[in-house]
């Protein structure tokens, strides 16, 4: 994700935190700071961190489940409306699925278990309702959003947990694009009523979250239409061949050339024995300032990991390789390892809407 950083890996699942993220700490600091002074600054950004590390926990869970299915999550973003765990993939098996999602949750009910039986803490429904309070206790306050934490992720908003398994469970009694439009409707619902309490009830944060619940319920949807049209199709049902090429050595004034000749967006790099080598990109051509376009080579600015299949890789291969980062596409070569073509994400949304027709 853009505007993130990595702060660790985790049992090959790194954790990054977007910058907004800083921008909350900062902004609960300040305000803290002007309402009571450094020492409740202090204790409510310690507060804030406290809870981001039960958010990790929490997606941790769900990454430590996926792995029991085979199933790689490549990294963990901290925002400041929650965490978000990338899958490399969502599991065919509703059940499978199910328990992943519940697994978050039972990370939060695991850690108000600690807190209160082993640390005394003492929930209340004054807890509950005055989490800004430094007055209470700061481990009650812990295990009081922790059951938050429980009760707000099982709210049936797809994509959010308890969405996820709400489709699960209607993919048990209808197919599973079907489950997944019906589950992101709910969730797009469930997003309206959120905004509605978000406006009314002056919760910026609130909003923030019916947002993301709105786009990535329809996101999701899209996903998994796209991911129906992919069964049966290959990687060469979607690739460009028609492009121009770079070679390692060319200058970046060369490939500036190449920009004003073509529409492309991205431009292989291939070896004098065919090979791929990696891909540059229009936007690291035209970053480049002068002086570099005529020194620079080619294979000094590339993007060298970059994902390959063969001809007759299952489109499902290019889709999981699309979703492993933030890649400019994914290289095609014939059974002899030489380059014959690339698919980006644009060509892959071509692809599908041709493909309906």
């Amino acid at each position: 994700m853009n505007w993130s950083f990595s702060i660790g890996t985790v049992r090959g699942t790194e954790i990054r935190v977007h910058a907004t993220f800083f921008l909350l700490l900062a902004w609960v600091m300040v305000a803290a700071w002007m309402a009571e002074g450094p020492g409740a600054a202090v204790v409510n950004m310690a507060f804030i961190v406290t809870i981001f590390a039960c958010v990790v926990l929490h997606e941790l869970g769900h990454a430590m489940m996926a792995r029991r299915f085979g199933v790689r999550t490549p990294d963990i973003t901290l925002l400041p409306i929650g965490g978000l765990a990338r899958l490399e993939r969502i599991p065919e098996d509703p059940k499978q699925e199910i328990l992943i999602a519940v697994a978050g949750p039972l990370v939060n009910v695991v850690i108000w278990v600690i807190l209160t039986l082993f640390l005394g803490a003492q929930v209340s429904l004054n807890a509950l309702q005055s989490l800004e309070d430094p007055g209470l206790g700061f481990v009650e306050r812990v295990a009081a959003v922790n059951l938050l934490l429980v009760a707000f992720n099982l709210i049936p908003a797809f994509p959010m947990d308890g969405g996820r398994v709400f489709r699960a469970a209607l993919a048990m009694f209808m197919d599973r694009v079907r489950a997944t439009q019906v589950a992101a409707h709910v969730g797009q619902i469930m997003a309206f009523l959120f905004g509605f309490l978000g406006l009314t009830g002056g919760s910026p944060l609130l909003i923030l979250i019916a947002v993301f619940i709105f786009f990535a319920a329809g996101a999701e949807s899209s996903d998994a239409a796209l991911r129906d049209r992919a069964h049966g199709a290959r990687a060469r049902d979607a690739m460009i061949t028609a492009f121009e090429a770079l070679r390692p050595d060319d200058t970046l004034d060369t490939a500036a050339q190449a920009v004003l000749r073509t529409t492309q967006a991205e431009f292989p790099v291939i070896g004098p024995d065919r090979r791929f080598a990696g891909m540059l990109t229009r936007a690291v051509i035209l970053a480049a300032g002068e002086d570099a376009r005529r020194t620079a080579h080619v294979a000094a600015a590339m993007e060298r990991d970059v994902p390959q299949v063969t001809l007759d890789a299952p489109m499902d291969a290019v889709l999981d390789a699309m979703a492993q980062g933030n890649v400019p596409g994914v290289a095609v070569s014939d059974r002899a390892g030489n380059f014959v073509g690339y698919i980006t994400r644009e060509n892959i949304g071509e692809w599908y809407i041709l493909s309906r027709s």
